[in-house]
């Protein structure tokens, strides 16, 4: 029976680069990984095979003596002492350390070790105004704060936490599966790598208590909707002396009943009243900075005319120049309108000419012409 090659057994071809190699080898190894095929001797032997061929094909000088002289060029073979000798683990480990790194004892966190405290958020809300100017605020965060009672220790006064005999204090313990030697957290310490056999009464052997603080916040003039404030160190109490998480605080803006907030420019829409569009005056409006400001009507004003006010938008964050504020006119026909008002409206529309109303002129013109064109053509 011929021997099938090493490319066959990755199913590559011979020109396959080292991506293609490792593809491949990835692809077949988790299919017949031998902790997928539990008591599987032909999953096993398969795996073996394709660690070998791996092996050697991934290594450009033992890859270049086997593609001239064959599994007789490795030194007594490939499976020997020369070419296959790695582990199949290590091998494997090779090609998914990225992913099973923690196993394979890569970077991890070491849990029975300090550990940063988790990071907190507290949502708080604010008016534009506030986001105008600015905010000096005080906040009630719950969060856990060391146990004085025990220091921290979770230990009943008097007693000290001992040693976890099952990890020896490291927090994990390790299995052997198949090929891996696996770590796993600690079943009788939960990772901690101590055993306290008499808590603490105040926090029950935590070493933590649950407890408000308040804190005093700055939030800056200009500040938007949806940005996060943090503060460092300020959030979940670390585990083993770490050191604490950090707090963020999230921010919205109210929706205001005058002004739409798009950046640091403002909008805000105004009613004119008919007569003050046609005659032009003047309109009194607020300013986000709680101030007053007169705006100046033009004579034949129309919906949809915008003023702009310089500078009296929302300031920068970062310091730049103030925005600006647009107000929007749109004119208000009058209702409810008493028998003398409609008659004095009918002699005023009488005295009316074409230029008085030139959009109105203009589009009916059009719509005659389009009409005479129809009946031109029926």
């Amino acid at each position: 029976m011929t021997e099938r090659s090493y490319y066959e057994i990755l199913g590559v071809q011979k020109d396959a680069d080292e991506k293609a190699l490792k593809s491949a080898f990835r692809k077949k190894a988790m299919e017949h990984h031998p902790d997928r095929n539990p008591g599987n001797a032909d999953a096993e032997a398969k795996f073996k095979e394709i660690s070998e061929a791996h092996e050697v094909l991934s290594d450009p000088q033992k890859r270049a003596v086997y593609d001239r002289f064959g599994k007789a060029g490795l030194n007594g073979g490939a499976g020997g002492s020369g070419a296959g000798g790695g582990r199949p683990e290590d091998v494997f480990r090779d090609v998914f350390g990225d992913v099973f790194s923690e196993f394979f004892g890569g970077q991890r966190q070491q849990r029975g070790g300090a550990s940063r405290g988790a990071d907190l958020r507290y949502d708080y809300e604010i008016s534009l105004e506030e986001a105008y100017s600015g905010k000096h605020a005080e906040i009630v965060v719950p969060s856990t704060e060391k146990c004085e009672a025990c220091a921290g220790v979770g230990a009943e006064a008097g007693t000290v936490p001992e040693t976890c005999s099952t990890c020896g204090g490291h927090g994990r313990v390790r299995v052997q599966q198949g090929f891996f030697t696996m770590e796993r957290t600690c079943g009788r310490c939960q990772g901690s790598g101590q055993i306290i056999k008499s808590p603490c009464k105040v926090c029950t052997g935590r070493g933590a208590v649950r407890k408000d603080r308040t804190l005093s916040v700055n939030i800056p003039a200009g500040i938007e909707d949806g940005q996060r404030i943090r503060l460092a160190g300020e959030g979940e109490l670390g585990s083993k002396g770490g050191p604490k998480g950090d707090l963020y605080i999230f921010v919205s803006v109210r929706e205001h009943d005058i002004f739409e907030r798009d950046g640091q420019t403002l909008y805000a829409r105004a009613p004119v009243p008919m007569c003050t569009a046609a005659l032009g005056g003047d309109i009194e409006l607020p300013t986000i900075d709680g101030g007053r400001t007169r705006i100046s009507i033009p004579e034949g004003a129309q919906t949809g005319k915008k003023m702009r006010l310089k500078g009296k938008g929302m300031p920068s964050l970062r310091g730049g120049p103030t925005g600006d504020l647009f107000v929007e006119l749109f004119v208000e026909t009058p209702r409810d309108l008493s028998s003398r008002q409609k008659e004095l409206l009918r002699q005023f529309s009488a005295e009316c000419k074409d230029s008085s109303h030139p959009e109105s002129h203009g589009f009916f013109n059009r719509v005659k012409r389009f009409f005479d064109q129809e009946d031109t053509r029926a």
